[in-house]
């Protein structure tokens, strides 16, 4: 599938403008930035963009669009999520790191007895919890990040949707949620996962060319 008017029109803004801020594509197009989040994130993902911090979008000059389809963006995320690394709150940092490499995780979800979502912890938050304190007697929920400060997102979401969400914020996984419940925890979605499969599709459609 081609490329959509819209994202035609942000390319050729971009071309006109670079480099250009989302907030100035977006003020040009008379269209929120959260409408243009998702067309932006796939012209990055895809080459046809590159977006430098501080400074903004420029056009990479790749022309990408027989070799990636729309589609393929529109896959959801519970077809690429997997099973999130679950720890209790009062998990002792010592054993999240055992638990960390044993699974080669990237993060831990912490969960409470009725296993509900509470936080999140780092390979990063694990590091300086064990520079600061005892690991063998600390739990994990004093260094991990609580809800509501964790960005989620929803099975049936598009994997673009989810790419943006760990762009815009830069992080590494999401915890797939229930809709109707924010801390029932469904699986987890990486940044690794979605690369991987990114690169699987382009890699076959090189191939069908």
């Amino acid at each position: 599938m081609k490329l959509s008017k819209r994202q035609k029109q942000i390319v050729e803004i971009v071309k006109k403008e670079q480099p250009v801020s989302g907030e100035k594509v977006s003020e040009i197009m008379g269209i929120s930035r959260a409408t243009l989040r998702s067309d932006l994130s796939f012209l990055t993902l895809v080459g046809i963009l590159k977006a430098t911090p501080k400074i903004g979008y420029t056009y990479s000059g790749s022309d990408l669009e027989t070799l990636f389809f729309f589609d393929t963006f529109q896959k959801k995320v519970q077809d690429i999520m997997i099973s999130p690394v679950l720890v209790s709150q009062d998990t002792f940092i010592q054993d999240a790191v055992i638990t960390l490499f044993m699974y080669d995780a990237d993060v831990l979800y912490v969960i409470d007895e009725k296993k509900l979502l509470q936080g999140i912890v780092s390979r990063k938050d694990l590091l300086r919890a064990a520079l600061s304190s005892s690991i063998a007697s600390t739990p994990v929920a004093v260094c991990m990040t609580r809800m509501p400060h964790i960005k989620t997102c929803y099975k049936d979401m598009d994997i673009l949707e989810a790419a943006a969400i760990l762009q815009d914020f830069a992080i590494d996984s999401l915890p797939v949620v229930a809709e109707e419940n924010d801390r029932k925890i469904l699986g987890t979605v990486t940044k690794s996962a979605l690369f991987d499969y990114i690169i699987q599709e382009a890699r076959q459609a090189a191939v069908n060319r």
